[in-house]
Protein backbone atom coordinates (compact mmCIF):
# COMPACT_ATOMS: atom_id res chain seq x y z
CA UNK A 1 0.00 0.00 0.00
CA UNK A 2 1.33 3.15 -1.00
CA UNK A 3 1.99 6.35 1.67
CA UNK A 4 -0.38 8.90 2.04
CA UNK A 5 0.82 12.43 2.03
CA UNK A 6 -2.85 14.02 1.44
CA UNK A 7 -5.80 12.89 2.75
CA UNK A 8 -9.23 14.67 1.56
CA UNK A 9 -12.00 13.36 2.90
CA UNK A 10 -15.87 15.00 2.85
CA UNK A 11 -14.30 18.51 3.06
CA UNK A 12 -11.75 17.92 5.43
CA UNK A 13 -7.74 18.11 4.44
CA UNK A 14 -5.53 15.96 6.12
CA UNK A 15 -1.89 16.42 6.28
CA UNK A 16 0.67 13.99 6.92
CA UNK A 17 3.55 16.04 9.22
CA UNK A 18 6.57 14.86 7.66
CA UNK A 19 8.44 16.81 10.22
CA UNK A 20 7.94 14.08 12.72
CA UNK A 21 8.82 11.06 10.39
CA UNK A 22 10.59 8.57 10.00
CA UNK A 23 9.80 8.48 13.73
CA UNK A 24 6.09 8.95 14.78
CA UNK A 25 3.52 8.53 11.39
CA UNK A 26 1.02 11.46 12.34
CA UNK A 27 -1.65 13.61 10.74
CA UNK A 28 -2.79 17.15 10.71
CA UNK A 29 -5.84 18.74 10.15
CA UNK A 30 -6.07 21.78 8.28
CA UNK A 31 -9.02 23.66 8.73
CA UNK A 32 -8.06 27.28 7.76
CA UNK A 33 -6.02 28.89 4.87
CA UNK A 34 -3.50 30.06 7.39
CA UNK A 35 -2.98 26.53 8.92
CA UNK A 36 -2.14 25.51 5.56
CA UNK A 37 0.26 28.14 4.55
CA UNK A 38 2.24 27.61 7.94
CA UNK A 39 2.27 23.94 6.86
CA UNK A 40 3.59 24.24 3.53
CA UNK A 41 5.68 27.25 5.19
CA UNK A 42 7.08 24.71 7.89
CA UNK A 43 7.56 22.18 5.31
CA UNK A 44 5.38 19.80 7.43
CA UNK A 45 3.89 19.17 3.77
CA UNK A 46 7.05 19.62 1.04
CA UNK A 47 7.48 18.34 -2.43
CA UNK A 48 6.34 20.44 -5.37
CA UNK A 49 3.31 18.99 -6.81
CA UNK A 50 2.15 18.12 -2.88
CA UNK A 51 2.81 22.06 -2.17
CA UNK A 52 0.43 22.50 -4.84
CA UNK A 53 -2.26 19.98 -3.95
CA UNK A 54 -2.35 20.95 -0.32
CA UNK A 55 -3.00 24.16 -1.52
CA UNK A 56 -5.55 24.24 -3.54
CA UNK A 57 -7.30 21.68 -0.78
CA UNK A 58 -6.65 24.07 1.65
CA UNK A 59 -9.16 26.48 -0.22
CA UNK A 60 -11.71 23.67 -0.46
CA UNK A 61 -11.83 23.14 2.97
CA UNK A 62 -12.80 27.22 3.91
CA UNK A 63 -14.77 27.31 0.51
CA UNK A 64 -16.94 24.54 1.38
CA UNK A 65 -17.63 25.95 5.24
CA UNK A 66 -18.07 29.40 4.33
CA UNK A 67 -21.69 31.20 3.12
CA UNK A 68 -21.56 33.76 -0.08
CA UNK A 69 -23.91 35.68 -1.43
CA UNK A 70 -22.55 35.87 -4.83
CA UNK A 71 -20.47 34.51 -7.52
CA UNK A 72 -17.82 37.34 -6.84
CA UNK A 73 -17.94 36.71 -3.59
CA UNK A 74 -16.25 33.12 -4.13
CA UNK A 75 -14.01 34.20 -6.63
CA UNK A 76 -12.55 37.06 -4.58
CA UNK A 77 -12.50 34.78 -1.83
CA UNK A 78 -10.67 32.06 -4.07
CA UNK A 79 -8.24 34.38 -6.02
CA UNK A 80 -6.80 36.25 -2.53
CA UNK A 81 -6.17 32.92 -0.69
CA UNK A 82 -4.37 31.44 -3.68
CA UNK A 83 -2.50 34.40 -3.93
CA UNK A 84 -1.52 34.55 -0.45
CA UNK A 85 -0.77 30.52 -0.50
CA UNK A 86 1.47 30.96 -3.37
CA UNK A 87 4.02 33.12 -0.91
CA UNK A 88 4.13 30.03 1.32
CA UNK A 89 7.56 28.60 -0.77
CA UNK A 90 8.72 30.95 -3.50
CA UNK A 91 11.09 28.48 -5.41
CA UNK A 92 8.20 25.67 -6.24
CA UNK A 93 6.17 26.77 -9.51
CA UNK A 94 3.46 24.31 -8.99
CA UNK A 95 1.55 26.35 -6.54
CA UNK A 96 1.50 29.13 -8.28
CA UNK A 97 0.54 26.67 -11.64
CA UNK A 98 -2.13 25.34 -9.75
CA UNK A 99 -3.37 29.11 -8.38
CA UNK A 100 -3.58 30.65 -12.39
CA UNK A 101 -5.35 28.01 -13.56
CA UNK A 102 -8.08 27.74 -10.58
CA UNK A 103 -8.28 31.37 -11.58
CA UNK A 104 -8.90 30.95 -14.60
CA UNK A 105 -11.25 27.53 -14.11
CA UNK A 106 -13.01 30.42 -11.86
CA UNK A 107 -13.43 32.78 -14.78
CA UNK A 108 -14.32 30.43 -17.66
CA UNK A 109 -17.18 28.88 -15.26
CA UNK A 110 -18.54 32.43 -14.49
CA UNK A 111 -18.99 33.09 -18.27
CA UNK A 112 -21.32 29.48 -18.32
CA UNK A 113 -24.01 31.56 -16.03
CA UNK A 114 -24.46 29.73 -13.13
CA UNK A 115 -25.77 29.85 -10.11
CA UNK A 116 -24.13 31.18 -6.79
CA UNK A 117 -24.29 27.15 -5.62
CA UNK A 118 -23.85 25.64 -8.88
CA UNK A 119 -20.69 28.07 -8.86
CA UNK A 120 -19.29 26.89 -5.79
CA UNK A 121 -20.11 23.20 -6.23
CA UNK A 122 -18.10 23.08 -9.54
CA UNK A 123 -15.50 24.96 -8.10
CA UNK A 124 -15.00 22.40 -5.74
CA UNK A 125 -15.47 19.44 -7.93
CA UNK A 126 -12.35 20.93 -9.63
CA UNK A 127 -10.24 21.24 -6.42
CA UNK A 128 -10.70 18.08 -5.39
CA UNK A 129 -10.21 16.73 -8.73
CA UNK A 130 -6.27 17.23 -8.45
CA UNK A 131 -5.27 14.66 -5.85
CA UNK A 132 -6.54 12.01 -8.91
CA UNK A 133 -4.76 13.82 -11.67
CA UNK A 134 -1.80 14.27 -9.90
CA UNK A 135 -1.58 10.63 -9.59
CA UNK A 136 -2.44 9.49 -12.93
CA UNK A 137 0.15 11.77 -14.18
CA UNK A 138 3.13 10.83 -11.77
CA UNK A 139 2.88 6.88 -13.27
CA UNK A 140 3.14 7.95 -16.82
CA UNK A 141 6.07 9.81 -15.69
CA UNK A 142 7.28 6.84 -14.35
CA UNK A 143 6.61 4.72 -17.16
CA UNK A 144 8.13 6.88 -19.68
CA UNK A 145 11.75 6.93 -17.38
CA UNK A 146 11.88 3.57 -16.38
CA UNK A 147 11.78 2.70 -20.67
CA UNK A 148 13.86 5.02 -21.27
CA UNK A 149 16.20 4.04 -18.89
CA UNK A 150 15.72 0.45 -19.48
CA UNK A 151 16.94 0.95 -23.31
CA UNK A 152 20.42 2.07 -22.77
CA UNK A 153 21.04 -0.90 -20.55
CA UNK A 154 22.21 -4.16 -22.33
CA UNK A 155 20.28 -7.54 -22.62
CA UNK A 156 18.34 -8.53 -19.14
CA UNK A 157 20.30 -6.16 -16.97
CA UNK A 158 18.63 -4.54 -14.13
CA UNK A 159 18.79 -0.87 -13.43
CA UNK A 160 20.67 0.92 -10.66
CA UNK A 161 19.60 4.38 -9.31
CA UNK A 162 20.81 7.00 -7.60
CA UNK A 163 18.21 9.47 -6.56
CA UNK A 164 18.18 12.62 -4.29
CA UNK A 165 15.92 14.53 -1.44
CA UNK A 166 12.54 12.59 -1.44
CA UNK A 167 10.00 12.86 -4.94
CA UNK A 168 7.76 10.26 -3.74
CA UNK A 169 4.48 9.56 -2.58
CA UNK A 170 5.06 11.71 0.31
CA UNK A 171 6.46 15.04 -2.35
CA UNK A 172 3.16 14.33 -4.73
CA UNK A 173 -0.37 13.08 -4.56
CA UNK A 174 0.80 9.74 -4.76
CA UNK A 175 3.07 7.55 -6.31
CA UNK A 176 6.31 10.00 -7.09
CA UNK A 177 7.95 11.63 -10.07
CA UNK A 178 11.85 10.40 -9.57
CA UNK A 179 10.98 7.77 -6.87
CA UNK A 180 7.72 6.94 -9.57
CA UNK A 181 10.38 6.36 -11.92
CA UNK A 182 12.05 3.79 -8.97
CA UNK A 183 8.83 2.26 -8.25
CA UNK A 184 7.99 1.48 -12.30
CA UNK A 185 11.09 -0.30 -12.41
CA UNK A 186 10.26 -2.13 -9.27
CA UNK A 187 7.22 -3.60 -10.50
CA UNK A 188 8.65 -4.37 -13.69
CA UNK A 189 11.21 -6.34 -11.80
CA UNK A 190 13.67 -4.30 -13.33
CA UNK A 191 15.05 -2.87 -10.24
CA UNK A 192 18.80 -3.67 -9.10
CA UNK A 193 18.96 -1.48 -6.28
CA UNK A 194 17.91 2.36 -5.25
CA UNK A 195 20.79 4.56 -3.64
CA UNK A 196 19.85 7.77 -2.07
CA UNK A 197 21.67 10.57 -0.65
CA UNK A 198 20.82 11.93 2.95
CA UNK A 199 19.97 15.32 1.40
CA UNK A 200 21.34 17.66 3.67
CA UNK A 201 20.46 19.75 5.96
CA UNK A 202 17.22 18.74 6.26
CA UNK A 203 17.72 15.39 5.95
CA UNK A 204 14.79 14.55 3.37
CA UNK A 205 16.71 11.31 2.04
CA UNK A 206 17.33 9.83 5.01
CA UNK A 207 13.75 11.23 6.97
CA UNK A 208 11.62 10.82 4.02
CA UNK A 209 12.81 8.66 0.89
CA UNK A 210 14.34 5.83 2.65
CA UNK A 211 11.21 5.71 4.85
CA UNK A 212 9.58 4.99 2.08
CA UNK A 213 11.76 2.83 0.06
CA UNK A 214 11.71 0.81 3.76
CA UNK A 215 7.81 1.05 4.07
CA UNK A 216 7.30 -0.15 0.13
CA UNK A 217 10.62 -3.29 0.61
CA UNK A 218 12.62 -1.54 -2.87
CA UNK A 219 15.81 -2.51 -2.30
CA UNK A 220 18.00 0.07 -1.35
CA UNK A 221 21.05 1.73 0.37
CA UNK A 222 21.53 5.31 1.93
CA UNK A 223 24.43 7.37 1.63
CA UNK A 224 25.80 10.69 2.75
CA UNK A 225 25.95 13.39 0.10
CA UNK A 226 29.41 13.74 0.23
CA UNK A 227 30.02 10.06 -0.81
CA UNK A 228 28.40 10.16 -4.29
CA UNK A 229 31.40 10.47 -5.73
CA UNK A 230 32.98 7.35 -4.85
CA UNK A 231 29.62 5.61 -4.96
CA UNK A 232 29.63 6.46 -8.71
CA UNK A 233 33.06 5.69 -9.16
CA UNK A 234 32.67 2.20 -7.27
CA UNK A 235 29.60 0.91 -7.96
CA UNK A 236 27.68 0.41 -11.84
CA UNK A 237 24.78 3.18 -11.82
CA UNK A 238 22.78 3.10 -14.63
CA UNK A 239 21.31 6.63 -14.12
CA UNK A 240 20.88 9.37 -11.36
CA UNK A 241 16.71 10.60 -11.30
CA UNK A 242 15.96 13.63 -9.33
CA UNK A 243 12.66 15.98 -8.99
CA UNK A 244 12.42 19.63 -9.64
CA UNK A 245 10.46 22.65 -8.06
CA UNK A 246 10.82 24.66 -11.37
CA UNK A 247 12.61 24.05 -15.15
CA UNK A 248 12.43 26.87 -17.00
CA UNK A 249 12.36 27.08 -20.66
CA UNK A 250 16.19 26.29 -22.07
CA UNK A 251 15.77 23.26 -19.44
CA UNK A 252 17.65 24.82 -16.48
CA UNK A 253 16.46 23.66 -13.17
CA UNK A 254 16.16 24.44 -9.58
CA UNK A 255 16.09 21.21 -7.05
CA UNK A 256 16.76 20.66 -3.59
CA UNK A 257 20.88 22.12 -3.18
CA UNK A 258 23.11 19.79 -3.77
CA UNK A 259 21.52 18.50 -7.13
CA UNK A 260 23.71 20.27 -9.26
CA UNK A 261 26.91 18.79 -8.07
CA UNK A 262 25.61 15.10 -8.62
CA UNK A 263 24.83 16.41 -12.14
CA UNK A 264 28.46 17.05 -12.67
CA UNK A 265 29.55 13.95 -11.06
CA UNK A 266 27.31 12.35 -13.43
CA UNK A 267 28.55 14.19 -16.55
CA UNK A 268 32.26 13.19 -15.42
CA UNK A 269 30.97 9.07 -14.81
CA UNK A 270 29.47 8.99 -17.85
CA UNK A 271 26.32 8.80 -15.90
CA UNK A 272 22.72 9.69 -17.58
CA UNK A 273 21.07 12.57 -15.27
CA UNK A 274 17.30 12.43 -15.50
CA UNK A 275 15.10 15.29 -14.24
CA UNK A 276 11.40 13.88 -13.37
CA UNK A 277 8.80 16.41 -13.55
CA UNK A 278 5.35 16.71 -14.61
CA UNK A 279 4.17 19.77 -17.13
CA UNK A 280 3.31 21.76 -14.10
CA UNK A 281 6.48 22.35 -12.66
CA UNK A 282 7.89 23.91 -16.18
CA UNK A 283 7.50 27.50 -16.19
CA UNK A 284 8.21 28.26 -19.60
CA UNK A 285 7.83 32.51 -18.49
CA UNK A 286 11.39 32.04 -17.28
CA UNK A 287 14.08 31.61 -20.16
CA UNK A 288 17.19 30.03 -18.20
CA UNK A 289 18.09 29.48 -14.85
CA UNK A 290 18.97 33.27 -13.87
CA UNK A 291 15.80 34.17 -13.56
CA UNK A 292 14.87 31.82 -10.60
CA UNK A 293 14.39 32.48 -7.25
CA UNK A 294 16.07 30.49 -4.41
CA UNK A 295 14.57 30.67 -1.57
CA UNK A 296 17.05 30.58 1.98
CA UNK A 297 15.95 28.75 4.70
CA UNK A 298 16.49 29.69 8.59
CA UNK A 299 20.26 28.84 9.65
CA UNK A 300 18.73 26.93 12.42
CA UNK A 301 18.13 24.25 9.69
CA UNK A 302 21.84 23.97 9.53
CA UNK A 303 22.84 24.19 12.85
CA UNK A 304 20.44 21.79 14.79
CA UNK A 305 19.04 18.11 14.28
CA UNK A 306 15.55 17.67 15.68
CA UNK A 307 16.55 20.75 18.33
CA UNK A 308 20.00 20.03 19.20
CA UNK A 309 23.00 21.83 18.26
CA UNK A 310 25.40 20.45 16.58
CA UNK A 311 27.11 23.13 14.80
CA UNK A 312 29.59 25.42 16.73
CA UNK A 313 27.94 28.61 18.53
CA UNK A 314 28.23 31.82 16.90
CA UNK A 315 28.78 30.24 13.52
CA UNK A 316 27.20 32.31 10.26
CA UNK A 317 25.58 30.60 7.71
CA UNK A 318 24.15 30.11 4.31
CA UNK A 319 21.49 28.06 3.59
CA UNK A 320 20.37 28.23 0.11
CA UNK A 321 17.22 25.62 -0.32
CA UNK A 322 17.70 24.96 -3.77
CA UNK A 323 20.56 25.46 -6.66
CA UNK A 324 20.13 25.45 -10.75
CA UNK A 325 21.58 22.54 -12.78
CA UNK A 326 22.05 24.39 -15.94
CA UNK A 327 20.38 22.20 -18.66
CA UNK A 328 23.66 20.30 -20.69
CA UNK A 329 24.21 18.89 -18.12
CA UNK A 330 20.86 17.01 -17.65
CA UNK A 331 21.94 14.00 -20.31
CA UNK A 332 19.68 11.51 -19.89
CA UNK A 333 16.58 14.25 -20.35
CA UNK A 334 14.00 15.45 -18.93
CA UNK A 335 11.06 12.83 -17.96
CA UNK A 336 7.47 14.16 -18.18
CA UNK A 337 3.59 12.83 -18.08
CA UNK A 338 4.06 13.27 -22.10
CA UNK A 339 7.81 11.65 -22.77
CA UNK A 340 11.61 12.01 -22.23
CA UNK A 341 13.09 15.22 -23.80
CA UNK A 342 16.12 16.56 -24.12
CA UNK A 343 16.44 20.60 -22.61
CA UNK A 344 17.12 22.33 -26.41
CA UNK A 345 13.97 20.58 -27.17
CA UNK A 346 11.58 21.07 -24.00
CA UNK A 347 9.94 24.55 -24.94
CA UNK A 348 8.98 23.57 -28.73
CA UNK A 349 7.47 20.17 -27.67
CA UNK A 350 5.51 21.55 -24.74
CA UNK A 351 4.12 24.41 -26.31
CA UNK A 352 3.30 21.80 -29.05
CA UNK A 353 1.59 19.18 -26.41
CA UNK A 354 -0.22 21.81 -24.45
CA UNK A 355 -1.37 24.09 -27.49
CA UNK A 356 0.30 26.92 -25.92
Amino acid sequence: MTLEAIIFENGRLKLLDQLQLPFTTSYIDIETIQEGWEAINKMKVRGAPAIAISGVLTVAVELGKKKFDSIEQIKNFTFESLDYLVTSRPTAVNMADASQKMKDFCLSLEKTKVDTIEYKKQLLEKMKSMLDEDVATNKSIGKYGASNILNRLEGQEKACVLTHCNTGSLATGGYGTALGVVRTLMEMGKLEHCYCTETRPYNQGSRLTAYELVYEKIPSTLICDSMAGLLLARKKISAIVVGADRVVANGDTANKIGTYQLAILAKYHNVPFYVAVPSTTIDLNKKNGSEIIIEERPSKEMTHVNNVRIAAEGISCWNPCFDVTPAELITGGLITEFGVFKPNELEAKIKQILKL
